[in-house]
């Protein structure tokens, strides 16, 4: 650590009642604008200055300003080992081998970081969740450039490396200073297209007037307007987090103040409770995704229609999308988008076989993935278990309820559906608050006192919906729908089975798919047991 560079943190911290390291943390975001300023204008035609600036400013963020060596040492571990059992391994077991190494190593920090239980220190699990995310993408990449191109999709030959980057490249995708303790992750295709500057190509055909403004000879367009934009909406939220983050805490919820207060208002303490810890990560995410948008990273081309250049390739966080959300889905997808991204197409659709549909096996594992990649603190399981049957029940309401609010053919809503709407929006924010709580808390014994202090309301409801469903009420509802209602109505399979964060979509049904399975491959192994009998001769 640089002598002294601590003494205005203490100060400041003082002051404003936060920690040192969060005060680090959010200046560190700060001095990545500056610093991505330079970045952008070192010359195009000089890719490895810009390399060698990328990881010159990483190492001073941990080793200057944070003293993190042994944080350099596990990031150097994971990634000489996510290269070289991408360079060394062949065979389709090689991404399975990388992404084995990458949680067992990730793990191991997790464990650390909750025996030491100091939340407000930095470390370096942060910054190596975000590294495993992009290594284990990175391992799959590399596979599939090894494979013809018939037997990849889309998405998976757009990211597929035909050759492995130099280590100089490599580096600096792993070190990538604006986002390497918050993210958001990318590929390293993402990384080569943005160093080479072909990222800011126009499409063959495209018309030439869409191209982005530039300033001088650069190749990356100007995005000093949305980066400036990001970091006052990013100040913004940490602002309200140090401003509510008083007000509302965990020692509250579980002092006796707490229960000093009525039910309603002890419902509506544990809103605020979410919404607050919500705004640290509105910040945080969203200042750094501002220094991604002004290094050019963050572009995603120029909308056709309306000819304005977009820059949110790399958005993490929709903070409108979760706090106006009606549906568990629509909260769901707001919420690190980077990381649903990550599960869905490096998790969900590899563990699915070629030609098959996603089923239990690919959610069940998706949910496992999902979990270890955030922790080991109960809390977490907590919350994924119980957000898994909230989200089961919601969509049974959507597809059994919501109906009734809108005209036969499913388009038109009618003039009840405003009820139906503000019943959604209040359910789903009330049910996440109490979902959530425990991934706040994190300890098993304070998660269940929170829950147990606003009398469970949320499994309750979740207890009784399903009950609900599973009554002949259900088949009722499902009678007056085809009665009253067109087929149109029925959605397509393609969009019931894609999992938000890990989240099985629908656990019951695939809990019956598992054990359709299992009688298929019993009544399977009984057939071959049959015709082996009776191939055998009797003697």
């Amino acid at each position: 650590m640089l002598p002294y560079i601590d003494y205005p943190f203490f100060y400041a911290a003082h002051l404003l009642g936060a920690s040192t390291d969060e005060l680090k943390l959010t200046a560190s975001f700060l001095l990545s604008y500056p610093l991505a300023a330079v970045l952008k204008r070192i010359p195009d035609s000089r890719p490895a200055q810009k390399n060698l600036f990328i990881i010159a400013v990483s190492l001073f963020y941990l080793v200057g300003l944070f003293d993190l060596w042994g944080g350099i040492r596990t990031l150097f571990i994971s990634s000489a080992g996510a290269y070289a059992i991408a360079a060394c391994i062949p065979g389709p077991f090689m991404p399975w081998i990388g992404f084995v190494f990458l949680m067992g190593h990730m793990s191991v920090n997790h464990l650390h970081r909750q025996f030491v239980n100091a939340p407000d220190r930095v470390d370096i699990t942060g910054a190596q969740m975000v590294l495993v995310m992009k290594l284990s993408g990175f391992c799959w990449n590399v596979h599939d450039g090894r494979l013809p191109a018939k037997d990849l999709s889309e998405h998976q030959l757009e990211r597929a490396l035909r050759q492995l980057p130099g280590a100089l490249d490599f580096a600096a995708y792993v070190l990538f200073f604006p986002s390497l303790f918050a993210g958001p992750a990318f590929d390293y295709v993402d990384y080569r297209r943005w160093i080479e500057t072909s990222m800011f190509e126009l499409p063959p055909g495209a018309d030439p007037s869409l191209r982005a403004p530039t300033r001088k000879k650069r190749k990356i367009p100007r995005s000093g307007t949305p980066a400036a934009w990001k970091a006052a909406s990013g100040l913004f939220w940490i602002f309200l987090f140090l401003k509510f983050s008083g007000w509302y805490s965990t020692e509250l919820l579980l002092s006796d103040k707490f229960m000093s207060y009525g039910f309603l208002r002890r419902v509506w303490i544990l809103h605020m409770f979410g919404f607050t810890a919500r705004l640290k990560y509105y910040g945080v995410w969203s200042l750094s995704e501002g220094s991604c948008i002004l290094s050019g990273m963050g572009y995603k081309g120029v909308d056709p229609k309306t000819g304005k250049v977009m820059w949110n390739r790399l958005q993490n966080v929709n903070p409108w999308s979760i706090e106006t959300a009606q549906n568990t889905r629509g909260y769901l997808e707001g919420w690190n988008i980077n990381t649903n991204h990550w599960l869905r197409n490096y998790m969900y659709l590899r563990v699915t076989p070629r030609g098959k549909k996603p089923g239990f096996r690919a959610s069940m594992a998706t949910f496992v993935t999902s979990a270890f990649w955030h922790g080991f603190y109960p809390g977490y399981y907590l919350t994924f278990i119980l957000a898994s049957f909230l989200q089961t029940v919601a969509k049974k309401f959507r597809r059994h309820v919501r109906p009734f609010f809108l005209s036969p053919d499913g388009k038109t809503p009618t003039k009840y559906k405003i009820h139906y709407d503000i019943c959604g929006y209040v359910a789903t924010q009330l049910s996440f608050a109490f979902v959530a709580a425990p991934f706040i808390v994190l300890s098993f014994r304070d998660s269940l006192l929170v829950w147990s202090r606003v009398y469970f309301f949320c499994i309750i409801g979740v207890a009784v919906s399903m009950a609900f469903f599973a009554s002949p009420a259900k088949p009722l509802l499902i009678k007056k729908l085809a009665k009253r209602n067109t087929p149109a109505l029925k959605r397509p399979d393609s969009q019931e089975h894609l999992p938000s964060l890990g989240l099985p979509s629908d656990p019951e049904k695939e809990l019956d798919e598992v054990i359709a399975e299992v009688k298929e491959e019993i009544e399977s192994r009984r057939r071959k047991s049959l015709q082996k009998s009776q191939k055998t001769p009797t003697k």
